[in-house]
């Protein structure tokens, strides 16, 4: 048994009363337990899909069977007011269109521990070789912290080319329904800026490649700008 996570694109002119029994149907078929069911009704899209411009997003997560699963994709592809789909395994992320980021309740302590002992303190402590060993120690747990936070996610601004980062809160994982967090990593003709500009590590780069093919699949973000406006 495996955690999916489970969007569904169906076509805006169905209510929800036909929406959640095509789920039924849907779940039925795949078996397991369902945990969550997100409507987010209906919903523009980045590009037309089917000419049409609109679209009813449902987000579920589902416990099941993976040998359910071609069945399961064989009734959606059936269905002619399914619009789109994507099946994922479920990694953490909610149901809501956020990305799960860190909080830091200890930066302002760390502040204080940091304005509060003067530098002619730091000198007086090795006087005594207690207070001075504590001392040391006190200020190394406060600075560990620190350090081993990530860096958070850039907000840019200014013209193309002349762009200044500025720290965010840190991303603990990153949500590819986060249309606004993923902007802020996108030119304005739509490719995903570099790593040598974002200065975010390798790894949270290839985890970005893929929240952005997958938004891009669901119609929450274009493969490329419209300059005709």
């Amino acid at each position: 048994m495996r955690e999916y996570e489970i969007v569904y694109i169906l076509d805006s002119a169905l209510s929800r009363e036909a929406v959640d029994a095509k789920l039924d149907t849907f779940h039925a078929a795949l078996g397991g337990e369902v945990n969550t069911v997100d409507h987010w009704g209906v919903r523009p899209l980045a590009y037309p899909i089917r000419k049409a411009g609109t679209g009813y997003y449902v987000i579920v997560h589902v416990t099941a069977d993976p040998v359910g699963l071609p069945e399961f994709e064989r009734l959606l592809k059936l269905d002619e007011e399914m619009m789109r789909y994507l099946i994922v395994l479920n990694e953490g992320q909610p149901s809501s269109g956020a990305s799960v980021l860190a909080e830091r309740p200890q930066k302002p302590a760390a502040e204080d521990a940091d304005s509060e002992p003067p530098p002619q303190e730091a000198e007086e402590e090795p006087a005594s070789d207690a207070e001075g060993d504590g001392g040391s120690g006190e200020e190394t747990e406060a600075e560990a912290p620190e350090e081993a936070q990530p860096s958070g996610p850039p907000v840019f601004s200014g013209a193309r080319g002349r762009r200044r980062r500025h720290e965010g809160p840190p991303i603990v994982l990153l949500n590819y329904k986060d249309v606004t967090t993923l902007s802020r990593f996108l030119t304005e003709q739509g490719k995903i800026l570099p790593k040598r500009t974002t200065k975010v590590t390798a790894r949270f780069q290839r985890q970005l490649g893929v929240a952005v093919k997958r938004a891009r699949h669901l119609a929450l973000l274009p493969y490329i700008r419209d300059h005709e406006a």
